[in-house]
Order: structure tokens, then C-alpha cells, then sequence
């Protein structure tokens, strides 16, 4: 055998070995093809195509619910809760839940292929499944009459998606429906609103039956929303293996807002986030919240999925973690300790000070008429209060008892001192003129002048005659015309 028939019976072998997993291969491609949209326009009536409504399995169902509304329910179950007939019951409407969202949608469908040869915009303007078949019911042909002032479409449509609706229906462009059309339209309509009628049902049993199959969950967000949640999960077990940010968004619809403002839209708003503990905590806590609650309702979903904990001990406690967090979120933050300022690094700058200072503040410091011109009596009216010149006030300034002003207050601490040496000069100056003090003023004529003696007291003198007595001495004495004479030396 050459080496090409040895790598061909290789390949060949290796080829046999891959051909065992070619049935899962199969169901991986039918999963990822593409199934093509059917067009529901060929199908004459909406039974050909949506059988749930007339099924055996639906009215089963609805019997035994029925059935079972009507009694109350025991406290205990002998034996595993799977053999109870009643959960199974529970677990085959939650199930049969999810069929009839998908038989809504193919009625939805089916409604829209043969009502857009009337109304082709309403898809766009209504793209929710439900509330598109009511609308269709309620318009009809005349959809430009049935628009307006119509209360039950008030009740589907919000006011915004109703005047859109109004002014789109004026320039259609569709064309009026035959009898017949119109006839399978309403049967598919009808159908529609049964299935929901009965959807309506199921929940509202499950509800009751809440504490019985979902205790935990349902004391963290009610028996109503753990109904609906696992109504659109498609059971416990299928609510149980979902994550929390899937949980979260369980509900969520798709909002129409035709042009109109976005403010008051909340993205990934489901069930949960309308639940009571969610919506007591402030709006800006709410989202955080709903977070919050998804998570816990996980954990509460796996715990009842296992029936474990059926008096609601670890719904209580998950519960009580979900109220002290969000108690937590709503406290006042910690009040922030004022500390004082350290003490600045720069040096204290030194300042002026001595006589020169003193006297600097006493020049500039308030007088006392300053004072008393700023000093105002009270309960009394000033005798230039009402003047029409600038308003300027006399104050107190010469109202005082005495009449008089009060000389300055002489501080000694900041009374100049007189240096021991000036005061050596003054009592030596006081000893030349003969221990007296005498007063002396430049004027004419035959002034005399008040002196003040030891020996005789006061003496009336006349200054000008004690000054030529000087002059005359001085001359004597101190002659400015004297000269010097040259004197010979007598030879002895």
C-alpha cells in the first residue's frame, strides 16, 4: 500500500468517527436556521392556524381550576408536594400561560396581515400584541369615527397614542375592508380576548395558591407579582435557573412614544420594580432597589423550587436584609468634625512701639468732642433732628450737666517722660538765672513782666532794663572792639 492509500483510509476512518455526532450537528443547524415568516394572508380563518383556545388541554385546565377555586385549601400535604394533584395543577397553568402568549402573537400576526390593507400605519403606531388586536376591534372600518371620543379605547391607548392615531387615520391610505374580511378580523380579535380572559384566570388562581407553592417569594414581593413572574418565566423551576438581571426586566413592555418627550419612560422596568418594597424607597433609590429585590427573589425562587423552608423562614430573613440595606442607602451621611486651623509657620512680624507710637495714637485717637458730638441721648429728640441740610448732629456736644467739655484723661503709663539729661539742662539753666523763672514776651513800650523770686516774691520788673544792664556788662567785659597789643619785654 502507497502512503496516498495509507492517508486516504486515515481520512476515511476519521470521517466514520465524525459521522456519530452527525445527529446532534442536525439539531444544532435546524436551531440556527432562519425559519422564514409565514404569510398568514392565504389562511381564510384564524382556527386554521391558532387551536389552543378550542383544545382539550385549556379546558382541562380552566375545569379543574374551577374545581379547585371553590375549596380551601389544607394547611399540610402528605408526602412529596410533586404527588399533590393541586401542584401539579399550579405547574400546568403556569406552563399553558406561555402558550397562550405565543398563540397571542400568532393571532397578532395573522390580525395584522389582513387589517393593513385598512389601517397599514396602526402597526407602527401600536406595536404591542394585545393592545394592537383591541384597538382593531374597537376601530373596525371607520376608523376615522371610532378614533375619536371613544371610551374604551381610552382604556387600551394612552391620550398621546390616540391623537396619533386620530390624525394618522385621516390621511391614510388604506381602503375599506370587505364583510367577510372584516369578519375573519374580528374572529381573530375575539380569540384574541378570550385567550387573555382566560390568562386573567390562571393568574388570579395561582395568586391564591402562592403561599402553597412559592411561600418565600411571595413575601418578598407579594403573591400578585410571584404569580406574574412565574407565570412569564413558564414556571418555578424555569423562574429558578433564570439570573437576577433577567428576573429584573420579567414584564418589561415595549412603550410607544410617537415623537413625544422620553422623560417619563423607565427602561428595564418590569414587574419587580412595581412591587410595594420597591416602590416606598425614594424615586432616586427606586432602580437600586429593584436590583436589589431581583436578586434576593433568585435566591427565594431556588430555595421554594426545592420545597425547603415552607413556613417562609428564608423569605423573612432575605427580606429583612433587603429593608436594612435600603435603610442604609437612606441615611443622612456622617456629619464632618470642624477642625481649627493649624497655626501659621511665618513668624510674628515686630511692631512699632515707644513715645513716638504713643504720641501717634493719641494724635489720632477719638477726641472728646468727638465723642460727645457722636454720644446720643435716648427717649429724646434732637433739636436739629429734623434740619434740612446734610444731617449732621450735635449729639450730646454741650448738653452735659457742667456745661463744659472734659479734658483728656492723662494716662501716666503713656505720658511722655522727660530723659534725666534734659532734666539736668532745665535745672541747670534755672541756676544761671538765679533759681527764677522768668516769663518774658517781644513787645514794645514799658511792659513789665511778672518774676517770681526766693528772697522777695512776686516782683513787677521791668524786662527791657535787666536786658540793657546785660548788654552793658557784656560790653565791659566782652568788648567787640578790643584788640590785642604787642608788648615789649623789658630787658632787666
Amino acid at each position: 500500500m502507497s502512503l496516498a492509500d495509507e492517508l486516504l483510509a486515515d481520512f476515511e476512518d476519521d470521517d466514520v468517527e465524525h459521522n456519530a455526532g452527525d445527529d446532534e450537528m442536525d439539531v444544532i443547524a435546524e436551531v440556527d436556521e432562519v425559519v422564514p415568516e409565514v404569510d398568514y394572508r392565504s389562511k381564510e380563518s384564524v382556527k386554521h392556524i391558532a387551536k389552543l383556545r378550542d383544545g382539550p388541554d385549556l379546558a382541562r385546565i380552566m375545569t379543574e381550576i374551577k374545581k379547585y377555586a371553590g375549596q380551601p385549601r389544607r394547611e399540610k400535604v402528605a408526602g412529596p408536594v410533586e404527588a399533590d394533584p393541586e401542584y401539579q395543577l399550579i405547574v400546568e397553568a403556569n406552563n399553558i400561560t406561555v402558550e397562550i402568549d405565543n398563540e397571542i402573537n400568532v393571532i397578532h400576526k395573522f390580525t395584522r396581515d389582513h387589517y393593513s390593507k385598512r389601517f397599514p400605519e396602526l402597526e407602527s403606531l401600536v406595536p404591542t400584541p394585545l393592545e394592537y388586536i383591541r384597538t382593531v376591534q374597537e376601530l373596525g372600518n371607520n376608523i376615522l369615527e371610532n378614533s375619536k371620543s371613544n371610551e374604551v379605547l381610552q382604556e387600551i391607548l394612552t391620550p398621546a397614542t390616540i391623537m396619533v392615531v386620530s390624525v394618522t387615520a385621516s390621511t391614510t391610505q388604506g381602503s375599506e375592508l370587505s364583510p367577510e374580511e372584516l369578519a375573519v378580523v374580528n374572529e381573530a380579535c375575539k380569540m384574541a380576548v378570550d385567550l387573555t380572559e382566560c390568562k386573567a384566570k390562571i393568574f388570579e388562581y395561582v395568586e391564591s395558591r402562592m403561599s402553597f407553592i412559592a411561600p418565600n417569594l411571595s413575601i418578598i414581593v407579594g403573591a400578585s407579582i410571584a404569580a406574574k413572574l412565574m407565570g412569564i418565566a413558564g414556571g418555578l423551576t424555569n423562574l429558578s435557573k433564570m439570573p437576577a438581571c433577567n428576573i429584573q426586566i420579567l414584564g418589561a413592555q415595549k412603550r410607544t412614544l410617537s415623537g413625544f418627550s422620553t422623560a417619563a419612560v423607565l427602561p428595564h422596568t418590569g414587574h419587580v420594580y412595581y412591587s410595594e418594597i420597591v416602590q416606598k424607597t425614594p424615586p432616586d433609590l427606586r432602580k437600586k432597589a429593584a436590583r436589589l429585590v431581583a436578586a434576593k427573589c433568585t435566591l427565594a425562587a431556588r430555595v421554594d423550587s426545592f420545597h425547603e423552608s415552607v413556613d417562609g423562614a428564608i423569605g423573612d430573613s432575605l427580606r429583612a436584609e433587603i429593608e436594612q440595606k435600603l435603610d442604609k442607602l437612606q441615611e443622612p451621611p456622617p456629619v464632618k468634625t470642624v477642625k481649627p486651623l493649624p497655626a501659621p509657620i511665618e513668624q510674628s512680624r515686630k511692631r512699632r512701639g515707644g513715645r513716638r507710637a504713643r504720641k501717634m495714637k493719641e494724635r489720632l485717637g477719638l477726641t472728646e468732642v468727638r465723642k460727645a458730638a457722636n454720644r446720643m441721648n435716648f427717649g429724646e429728640i434732637e433739636e436739629d433732628a429734623y434740619q434740612d441740610d446734610l444731617g449732621f448732629s450735635l449729639g450730646a456736644l454741650g448738653k452735659s450737666q457742667s456745661g463744659k467739655i472734659r479734658g483728656p484723661v492723662v494716662d501716666s503709663k503713656t505720658k511722655a517722660r522727660i530723659s534725666k539729661t534734659l532734666q539736668a539742662k532745665v535745672q541747670k539753666q534755672n541756676n544761671v538765672w538765679g533759681g527764677s523763672t522768668t516769663v518774658k514776651r517781644q513787645i514794645a513800650g514799658t511792659a513789665s513782666s511778672v518774676a517770681f523770686t526766693p528772697l522777695q516774691g512776686l516782683e513787677i520788673v521791668n524786662p527791657q532794663a535787666a536786658e540793657r544792664k546785660v548788654q552793658a556788662a557784656n560790653a565791659k567785659y566782652f568788648s567787640s572792639t578790643a584788640g590785642f597789643h604787642k608788648l615789649k619785654k623789658e630787658e632787666t
